[in-house]
This record gives structure tokens, sequence and C-alpha cells, in this order.
């Protein structure tokens, strides 16, 4: 039997474009940038409305930010609102997923990749392997079929390390390669899912036709 899948038709520049704003943000403490970059990531990747997109990615930064401290960080609270985020894109028809599931896997990698950054032996494998189930249970995919996207995902982050590690200045050429590897990422998501995209348009309502 055929999986049902998720609904919705995303553009893979704008996404990876918007979340390597989001990381830039992130890492500098640069809220209002990461704020921004996470609404480019809603508006081409699930495309809420106006007032949708803008609180869903609310949720995102609100639980990034619970995240960010180290050690002494809150994946409670961060869980919490990744779980408001997935029960919006669910209520629009984006997703169709339990939302606290959701939000768990996502905090995972978030988990893995953090324990990876501070020298616990946590390997690329075991970071590409925690997002490969991300994307399984969000997407409806098979491992095969996402795996190409997480290894693109976890070497954007490598190059995001090494651009922290470097002192996190905007010129550096670091940030250009990781953003096309975040492009690249999101394209072949997209690819591994698009026999069942339903187009929509800007607006939030699905179009009609295939596409």
């Amino acid at each position: 039997m055929r999986r049902q899948r998720h609904q919705f038709a995303f553009d893979p520049v704008a996404v990876g474009r918007g979340e390597c704003e989001a990381w830039v943000g992130y890492y500098r403490r640069d809220w209002p940038r990461m704020l921004a970059g996470l609404l480019g990531m809603v508006r081409h990747g699930f495309a809420l409305g106006l007032f949708g997109n803008l609180k869903a990615a609310w949720h995102v930064l609100r639980g990034s930010q619970a995240w960010a401290p180290y050690p002494d960080n809150d994946p409670e609270a961060a869980r919490g609102h990744m779980a408001r985020f997935f029960r919006m894109a669910n209520r629009a028809g984006r997703l169709r997923v339990d939302p606290i599931l959701a939000a768990e896997l996502e905090v995972a990698w978030w988990h893995a990749h953090r324990a990876q950054q501070h020298d616990v032996e946590v390997t690329y494998d075991d970071l590409v392997t925690a997002m490969v189930r991300f994307y399984c249970y969000v997407y409806q995919a098979d491992p095969a079929d996402v795996r190409r996207a997480a290894e693109l995902r976890v070497q954007a982050m490598a190059l995001s390390d090494a651009w922290v590690a470097a002192g996190c200045h905007l010129d550096d050429p670091t940030l250009a390669k990781e953003r096309l590897t975040l492009v690249a990422s999101y394209a072949a998501l997209r690819e591994a899912s698009n026999s069942s995209f339903v187009p929509y348009s800007r607006d939030g309502r699905h179009s009609q036709g295939t596409g």
C-alpha cells in the first residue's frame, strides 16, 4: 500500500537560504535576523498565510531560544514550541503527524548536533541517522529516499560549525558554501517526496492541478 504523504510543495532554494540566514542569526544571537530567516522558511515551506507564517516562525524562534543556552537549556520548552509549530502545519493540511512525536524527533537531532559540537561520542553517522528518523516520520518516507537530504543537511551543519569556530564573520566565504549545501539538501528532500505534492498559492490556498 502506498503511504499517505504530506500535502505541500516547497521552494528548496528559498527554504535553504532562509535556514542559512536563521542559523546565522542563531549563532550570532541576532534574534530579529533569525526570525526573518525562519519566516522565509515557513512562508516558502508551508505557506500558512500572513499571520500563520509569523506565528509559526515565532514558535520555532522561541523553541530555539529555549534550546540555545549551554549547558543549562530547556529541552521541554523547546519541544513544546516545536509541537505548537507542527500543530499549525497539521491544521493547514501541510503535514499529518503527531505533533508531540514530531517535536521529539526534531529536538533529538538538535541534541545529537549539540553533543557532536561539544566532543561527546557522536559521529557523523549518528547525526545523519537522527535526521533520517525525523525526515522519515514527518515526510512519511523510506530511509533510503531521504538519506541524501539528511547527509547534505549534516554537511551544512559542519560548515556552520566551522564558521562559528572561525568567529561568525558575515564575510566568511564558508557561509556561501553552507547556503548552497542547504539548498541542495532541500532539493534532494523535495525530489524524494515529489510524487505527492499538492501545489499551493502564496496565500496558502491549494491550487488546482498537479506540479
